[in-house]
């Protein structure tokens, strides 16, 4: 080996040394001099392309990187956030409708929805809505369900197992963290129904293209966490659901359904065979019951609840509204982006850039097993650094960040540091 390399290796050897000696108690070491002990684990570490990492001294903000329910907005106090609520009285009061209508309209505002798209606000959070959505419209077309995770699979098993359609294709991914060939959707005849981004595979269609502006059936999209952090082409949706609890942070239990005019036209022009509960109904005599949509819900609803939606979106328009929230989110994953690129350990459950989630962002370590990866969240989680980041239990062994506008891109930075530190522990007894 060349004089220089040598000189090179020994003081990546001291340095990473010295990291180690304020980890771990090299006392306990008999069979080894000191400096031998320091010298091996440095060496094997890297061997293996690992340099050990420092405790951090600094924790994030807020330890809150949950996909759901998310974070809440910075600055949030829940005296002052709530204050206005109106505790105690009936949705159908003039109060109570009042704030329901004022979380339809806003919603439409700060989206930037077609003045002909209605918005309303429905039972069981963002299931509810998709399952209302595919109850009432579903049957006439043959159904295209394409799916690269666990829930958009539901809704092809709904659509068989449950609706029991006659005329069902399946588009699937091959593999957690891939999209399936979507130019083979027949989306201009058929009726489509699609989640933008796969919550539990970190996988997010690039585009609508591949929607036609001109077609015979309904795209049904679950956005729940896409919405008010993608960029969504309206004219190319004719339904699209999401819940409160996931890029604005709000609470769970609602959900949102948004209608084109086309929904429309197939709500008071079809009639579904089977029972709808009373809870999925959106017509009254074969007519779109539009009250629905001007605040006059089918069910009670937590007025709590609803105020703390109408805190959020005050929060987004305070911050530039949607164009800014997409930018938050865009910023965040940059900081992970910039991370992953410097470690070999570790990696996007989605390989194509382009169809990366900005949101819930899934991660794949290639060196250590899934329980080492437990013991890793586990360890973030005891410092108070990180809750609720295992990966979803049927994806590959790794950890899933939520990185909404809701989230600080500065606590995402010292999260990356506290991965850093968590693996270093872990790593040289877990490698695989």
């Amino acid at each position: 080996m060349p004089t220089q390399n040598c000189a090179f290796l020994a003081g990546q050897l001291l340095r990473a040394a010295s990291f180690r000696r304020n980890q771990l108690n090299v006392s306990k070491r008999p069979s080894y001099s000191r400096n031998e002990a320091w010298i091996m684990i440095a060496a094997a570490e890297i061997a293996n392309g690992e340099v050990a990492h420092t405790r951090p001294q600094s924790r994030p903000s807020s330890p809150c990187f949950s996909s759901g329910p998310c974070k809440k907005r910075p600055g949030y106090d829940l005296g002052q956030s709530l204050s206005d609520t109106p505790l105690g009285r009936s949705h159908r009061s003039s109060i109570g409708k009042a704030k329901l209508k004022e979380a339809i309209e806003e919603t439409k505002r700060i989206l930037g929805l077609p003045a002909d798209y209605l918005v309303g606000i429905v039972p069981a959070s963002d299931t509810g809505a998709v399952e209302m959505a595919m109850w009432n419209l579903l049957g006439p077309l043959p159904v295209d369900i394409c799916h690269w995770e666990s829930f958009g699979a539901g809704w092809y098993q709904d659509a068989v197992n449950h609706l029991k359609l006659p005329n069902v294709r399946e588009f699937r991914a091959s593999q957690y963290g891939e999209l399936p060939d979507l130019s083979a959707v027949d989306a201009a005849e058929h009726d489509v129904v699609f989640t933008w981004n796969g919550t539990t595979s970190g996988v997010a269609v690039p585009n609508a293209d591949w929607i036609p502006d001109v077609r015979r059936g309904l795209i049904i999209c679950d956005a729940t966490s896409a919405v008010f952090a993608m960029h969504i082409p309206w004219r190319k949706i004719d339904v699209l659901t999401y819940s409160w609890q996931k890029v604005l942070g709000g609470e769970a239990a609602h959900g949102m359904v948004i209608l084109s005019p086309r929904a429309v036209e197939r709500l008071e022009s079809y009639t579904p065979p089977w029972p709808l509960p009373k809870i999925f109904r959106l017509t009254k005599k074969s007519k779109l019951d539009r009250t629905i949509f001007e605040g006059n819900v089918i069910n009670t609803v937590s007025m709590l609840c609803v105020e703390d939606y109408l805190d959020a979106l005050r929060w987004a328009d305070s911050i530039g509204g949607l164009p800014a929230l997409i930018e938050r989110s865009r910023q965040n994953l940059a900081v992970l982006e910039r991370w992953v690129k410097s470690r070999d350990w570790i990696e996007f459950l989605a390989g194509d850039e382009r169809t990366r989630s900005c949101t819930s962002v899934c991660l794949r370590f290639t060196k250590i097993d899934r329980e080492a990866v437990k013991r890793l969240t586990h360890l973030l989680e005891d410092e108070e650094v990180a809750f609720d980041i295992d990966s979803y239990r049927e994806a590959p062994p790794g950890i899933r960040i939520w990185c909404g506008a809701t989230v600080e891109a500065a606590d995402l930075q010292l999260l990356t540091e506290w991965i850093d530190w968590a693996y270093s522990q872990l790593a040289p007894k877990d490698s695989v």
